[in-house]
């Protein structure tokens, strides 16, 4: 990893696939934090990232990207960030490589829809949610990192 300066091991590999209109997210491992490397493999999908280090200057910051099949695009997401993204297509393929596995009981979530993060989300439709990401807190009431 030259290029980046990083020193990386990734331990798991994970594929989904979601209908337009999906919102997944902004899900992130309070204890186990997990780095992504995200790319999308059929379709579109708006994916977003929001800084969750108290100590980062950058705190409470977002950052999205359109990712699609076309464009070839890949998103880093470091430890310490919140990630989502929504489907733009009719459906999309979504992998993504973890630096640690996933931990049921550590995963955490911030509303995708939060006032105080602003975010611009590319749509004008109401997202199909899960449950979790629909009762998702608050940014200012959610667990975040030193």
């Amino acid at each position: 990893m030259q290029a980046t300066g990083l020193d990386l091991q990734f331990l798991q590999d994970n594929h989904s696939k979601s209908s337009q209109g999906v919102l997944r997210g902004l899900h992130y491992q309070i204890q186990r934090p997990q780095g992504k490397l995200v790319r999308v493999t059929q379709g579109e999908v708006y994916d977003v990232a929001v800084d969750m280090r108290r100590s980062s200057k950058h705190f409470g910051k977002w950052v999205g990207t359109h990712l699609s099949a076309e464009n070839k695009r890949q998103l880093w997401v470091p430890e310490g960030f919140a990630h989502g993204f929504v489907v733009l297509s009719e459906s999309a393929e979504f992998l993504y490589k973890t630096t640690d596995y996933y931990h049921p009981e550590h995963e955490r979530s911030v509303l995708w829809s939060d006032p105080d993060l602003k975010i611009q989300w590319p749509f004008n439709f109401a997202p199909k949610l899960a449950a979790k990401d629909a009762q998702a807190p608050l940014f200012k009431d959610a667990e975040t990192f030193a």
